[in-house]
Protein backbone atom coordinates (compact mmCIF):
# COMPACT_ATOMS: atom_id res chain seq x y z
CA UNK A 1 0.00 0.00 0.00
CA UNK A 2 1.07 3.27 -1.01
CA UNK A 3 2.24 5.35 2.26
CA UNK A 4 0.44 8.55 2.51
CA UNK A 5 1.64 11.44 4.31
CA UNK A 6 -0.11 12.46 7.88
CA UNK A 7 -0.09 15.76 6.28
CA UNK A 8 -2.53 14.89 3.96
CA UNK A 9 -5.40 13.96 6.55
CA UNK A 10 -4.73 16.87 8.46
CA UNK A 11 -5.54 18.88 5.75
CA UNK A 12 -8.59 16.78 5.09
CA UNK A 13 -10.20 17.64 8.41
CA UNK A 14 -9.11 21.40 7.89
CA UNK A 15 -10.82 21.24 4.60
CA UNK A 16 -14.17 19.19 6.52
CA UNK A 17 -13.87 21.45 9.40
CA UNK A 18 -13.94 24.79 7.02
CA UNK A 19 -16.70 23.72 5.39
CA UNK A 20 -18.78 23.27 8.43
CA UNK A 21 -22.15 24.96 8.80
CA UNK A 22 -25.09 25.70 11.27
CA UNK A 23 -28.05 23.23 9.98
CA UNK A 24 -31.52 24.10 10.36
CA UNK A 25 -32.11 20.92 12.96
CA UNK A 26 -28.67 22.43 14.86
CA UNK A 27 -30.26 22.76 18.72
CA UNK A 28 -27.12 25.01 19.77
CA UNK A 29 -27.60 27.62 17.50
CA UNK A 30 -30.63 29.54 17.08
CA UNK A 31 -32.02 32.62 14.46
CA UNK A 32 -32.96 35.34 16.68
CA UNK A 33 -36.38 36.16 13.98
CA UNK A 34 -37.48 32.37 14.84
CA UNK A 35 -38.15 33.80 18.40
CA UNK A 36 -39.63 37.32 17.21
CA UNK A 37 -40.23 38.53 13.60
CA UNK A 38 -40.62 41.94 14.58
CA UNK A 39 -36.80 42.02 15.70
CA UNK A 40 -35.07 44.93 13.14
CA UNK A 41 -32.09 42.85 11.74
CA UNK A 42 -29.49 45.27 10.03
CA UNK A 43 -26.01 43.09 10.06
CA UNK A 44 -23.60 45.85 8.97
CA UNK A 45 -20.92 43.77 8.37
CA UNK A 46 -22.27 41.64 5.82
CA UNK A 47 -22.51 45.04 4.11
CA UNK A 48 -19.71 48.06 3.00
CA UNK A 49 -21.38 50.28 5.72
CA UNK A 50 -19.89 49.81 9.00
CA UNK A 51 -16.45 51.55 10.05
CA UNK A 52 -13.94 49.37 7.99
CA UNK A 53 -15.69 50.08 4.84
CA UNK A 54 -15.06 46.56 3.62
CA UNK A 55 -17.57 43.82 3.95
CA UNK A 56 -16.15 41.37 6.84
CA UNK A 57 -19.31 38.59 6.35
CA UNK A 58 -19.67 36.85 3.33
CA UNK A 59 -23.52 37.64 4.35
CA UNK A 60 -25.49 38.70 7.14
CA UNK A 61 -27.55 36.09 9.68
CA UNK A 62 -28.41 36.52 13.20
CA UNK A 63 -27.50 33.74 15.32
CA UNK A 64 -27.14 32.85 18.66
CA UNK A 65 -27.24 30.51 21.75
CA UNK A 66 -30.48 29.51 22.72
CA UNK A 67 -30.54 31.07 25.97
CA UNK A 68 -29.12 34.47 24.70
CA UNK A 69 -31.76 34.64 21.84
CA UNK A 70 -34.46 33.89 23.81
CA UNK A 71 -33.44 36.51 26.57
CA UNK A 72 -33.16 39.15 23.93
CA UNK A 73 -36.22 38.53 22.43
CA UNK A 74 -37.76 38.83 26.48
CA UNK A 75 -36.05 42.14 26.23
CA UNK A 76 -37.89 42.90 23.04
CA UNK A 77 -40.79 42.46 25.04
CA UNK A 78 -40.12 44.46 28.07
CA UNK A 79 -39.45 47.43 25.79
CA UNK A 80 -41.89 46.90 23.54
CA UNK A 81 -44.56 47.45 27.08
CA UNK A 82 -42.63 51.25 27.28
CA UNK A 83 -43.65 52.02 24.28
CA UNK A 84 -40.92 51.50 22.26
CA UNK A 85 -40.96 49.28 18.99
CA UNK A 86 -38.43 47.38 20.12
CA UNK A 87 -34.38 46.41 19.07
CA UNK A 88 -32.56 46.45 16.09
CA UNK A 89 -29.57 44.30 16.45
CA UNK A 90 -26.34 44.80 14.45
CA UNK A 91 -24.07 41.99 15.07
CA UNK A 92 -24.90 38.93 16.53
CA UNK A 93 -22.63 35.93 16.82
CA UNK A 94 -19.21 36.09 14.73
CA UNK A 95 -17.16 33.12 13.77
CA UNK A 96 -13.51 33.34 14.30
CA UNK A 97 -13.29 33.47 10.39
CA UNK A 98 -14.33 36.70 10.48
CA UNK A 99 -13.35 37.91 13.96
CA UNK A 100 -10.03 37.54 12.14
CA UNK A 101 -10.93 39.68 9.37
CA UNK A 102 -12.58 42.38 11.66
CA UNK A 103 -8.68 42.33 13.81
CA UNK A 104 -7.19 42.79 10.39
CA UNK A 105 -9.16 45.82 9.78
CA UNK A 106 -8.99 47.31 13.27
CA UNK A 107 -6.18 45.74 15.26
CA UNK A 108 -6.89 47.49 18.42
CA UNK A 109 -8.07 45.44 21.77
CA UNK A 110 -9.04 48.38 23.14
CA UNK A 111 -12.13 48.44 20.31
CA UNK A 112 -11.81 45.14 19.00
CA UNK A 113 -11.26 41.56 20.60
CA UNK A 114 -8.06 39.53 19.16
CA UNK A 115 -9.03 36.34 17.16
CA UNK A 116 -6.38 34.46 19.30
CA UNK A 117 -8.36 35.96 22.67
CA UNK A 118 -11.71 34.80 21.30
CA UNK A 119 -14.42 37.76 21.49
CA UNK A 120 -17.84 37.57 22.99
CA UNK A 121 -19.59 37.60 19.85
CA UNK A 122 -17.37 34.37 18.69
CA UNK A 123 -18.99 32.35 21.11
CA UNK A 124 -22.29 33.25 20.20
CA UNK A 125 -23.46 35.43 23.29
CA UNK A 126 -23.12 39.09 22.62
CA UNK A 127 -24.78 41.38 20.60
CA UNK A 128 -24.48 44.75 19.61
CA UNK A 129 -28.46 46.72 19.16
CA UNK A 130 -30.00 49.83 19.38
CA UNK A 131 -33.19 50.91 20.33
CA UNK A 132 -36.24 52.05 17.94
CA UNK A 133 -39.14 53.85 18.51
CA UNK A 134 -43.10 53.09 17.95
CA UNK A 135 -42.54 54.15 14.81
CA UNK A 136 -39.39 51.86 14.02
CA UNK A 137 -36.90 54.53 13.77
CA UNK A 138 -33.86 54.29 15.26
CA UNK A 139 -33.72 56.83 18.38
CA UNK A 140 -30.53 59.09 18.86
CA UNK A 141 -28.15 57.42 20.69
CA UNK A 142 -25.25 59.93 21.06
CA UNK A 143 -23.37 58.41 18.04
CA UNK A 144 -23.83 55.99 15.24
CA UNK A 145 -22.77 52.34 16.16
CA UNK A 146 -19.11 51.65 16.39
CA UNK A 147 -18.03 55.12 16.67
CA UNK A 148 -14.62 54.98 18.65
CA UNK A 149 -14.34 57.89 20.54
CA UNK A 150 -15.08 58.67 24.16
CA UNK A 151 -18.54 60.14 23.16
CA UNK A 152 -20.13 56.14 22.75
CA UNK A 153 -18.50 55.38 26.20
CA UNK A 154 -21.29 54.70 28.74
CA UNK A 155 -19.82 57.01 31.13
CA UNK A 156 -19.59 59.90 28.87
CA UNK A 157 -21.94 62.33 30.39
CA UNK A 158 -21.61 65.77 27.87
CA UNK A 159 -24.90 64.77 26.10
CA UNK A 160 -28.70 65.53 26.10
CA UNK A 161 -30.81 64.42 28.61
CA UNK A 162 -32.95 62.08 26.48
CA UNK A 163 -30.22 60.67 24.50
CA UNK A 164 -28.60 59.47 28.40
CA UNK A 165 -32.27 58.48 29.49
CA UNK A 166 -32.83 56.23 26.72
CA UNK A 167 -29.01 54.92 26.87
CA UNK A 168 -29.71 53.97 30.64
CA UNK A 169 -33.49 52.20 29.48
CA UNK A 170 -31.28 50.38 27.03
CA UNK A 171 -28.51 49.22 29.27
CA UNK A 172 -30.85 48.58 32.21
CA UNK A 173 -33.19 46.24 30.35
CA UNK A 174 -30.86 43.95 28.97
CA UNK A 175 -29.02 43.67 32.39
CA UNK A 176 -32.61 42.95 33.43
CA UNK A 177 -32.33 39.62 31.11
CA UNK A 178 -28.81 38.29 32.03
CA UNK A 179 -26.59 40.90 29.76
CA UNK A 180 -24.10 42.82 30.99
CA UNK A 181 -22.39 45.90 29.14
CA UNK A 182 -18.93 47.30 27.99
CA UNK A 183 -17.89 51.08 28.89
CA UNK A 184 -16.59 52.00 26.04
CA UNK A 185 -19.75 50.89 24.28
CA UNK A 186 -23.36 51.86 24.76
CA UNK A 187 -24.84 49.36 21.58
CA UNK A 188 -22.48 46.24 23.03
CA UNK A 189 -23.73 43.58 25.35
CA UNK A 190 -22.52 40.16 26.44
CA UNK A 191 -24.72 37.49 28.08
CA UNK A 192 -23.24 36.59 31.56
CA UNK A 193 -25.45 33.92 32.80
CA UNK A 194 -23.96 31.03 30.78
CA UNK A 195 -20.46 30.74 29.52
CA UNK A 196 -20.17 29.00 26.22
CA UNK A 197 -16.99 28.01 24.07
CA UNK A 198 -15.97 29.64 20.90
CA UNK A 199 -17.00 28.98 17.67
CA UNK A 200 -15.43 28.71 14.13
CA UNK A 201 -18.92 27.03 12.23
CA UNK A 202 -20.40 29.30 9.38
CA UNK A 203 -23.91 30.49 8.69
CA UNK A 204 -25.21 29.15 5.33
CA UNK A 205 -25.58 31.70 2.67
CA UNK A 206 -28.59 31.23 0.56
Amino acid sequence: MKHISPVFFILIFFSASAQKTISPADKNWIDITRLDKNIAIDIRYATINNFTRAKIYDCGKCYFRPEVAQAIAKAQKILQKKGYGGLKLFDCYRPKLYQQRLWAKKPDKNYVTPPWKGSMHSRGSAVDLTLLDAKGNEIDMGTPYDTFSDKAHHDYKDLPKEILAHRQILRQTLEQVGFIGIRTEWWHFSYKMKQFDLSEILWRCE
